[in-house]
């Protein structure tokens, strides 16, 4: 015969923990967000999350730690986003051109389609660039990984001649800050976006495509 453990007086099930901690993460990411890091504070994210400020700290501990968790919270998003779109570009690079460039623009549709969905990681980046001397190491962390993930793509369709782009680096930081610029834009919606979507796909053909 087992026991069933008993959870302690007052203690949360974990469930509760776990929408209590989603609760927290979310208000958090919205206000920082929106305001700049130094403007928001823990007894607000409290508030906007319902709990109170030693609840805050119990889930997320200091407010640098609850800033960082923002930002690794749509990095893992993110990257859940394009890891299966990277790794398919990189395998139609050696199917031949038409196919090779069919899955690259797939993967720029699931990057736009991404930020479009999840805007709240594009205003997070803008309030951080904004003030580039503070969290520096958020760039590290957060943000090299995926731009050095399609760097390697567009440096392999390069050394196979399926590119003519001598500086991979600059090309993906270009088209992250236009798509980042699309997705605050106040006219990005209706018609626009389907616009834009037209025009990152013939910004890679022409800018980009060899022969």
């Amino acid at each position: 015969m087992t026991m069933e453990r008993r959870r302690g007086p007052g203690r949360p099930r974990r469930a509760e923990q776990r929408d209590t901690h989603a609760a927290i993460m979310a208000a958090a990411t919205g206000l920082f967000a929106r305001r700049a890091y130094d403007s928001v504070s823990l007894r607000e994210v409290a508030a906007a999350a319902g709990v109170d400020v030693a609840t805050v700290h119990h889930h997320a501990g200091t407010k640098a730690d609850l800033y960082q968790a923002c930002f690794a919270r749509v990095f893992a998003a993110e990257s859940d986003a394009l890891a299966g779109a990277v790794a398919s570009a990189h395998e139609g690079l050696r199917s031949g051109p038409e196919e090779a460039f069919a899955r690259l623009h797939a993967l720029l549709d699931v990057f736009v389609d991404f930020l479009e969905r999840v805007p709240e990681t594009t205003a997070l980046w803008l309030r951080r660039w904004s003030e580039p001397e503070l969290h520096a190491e958020l760039d590290d962390a957060y943000s090299l990984p995926l731009y050095r993930a399609v760097e390697e793509v567009l440096i392999a369709a390069t050394d196979l001649g399926l590119l003519a782009e001598p500086s991979p680096r600059i090309a993906v930081r270009s088209l992250v800050w236009s798509v980042h610029a699309h997705v605050v834009s106040p006219s990005a919606r209706g018609d626009e976006r389907i616009e834009f979507r037209a025009f990152v796909h013939r910004w890679l053909d022409r800018m980009y495509r060899a022969g």
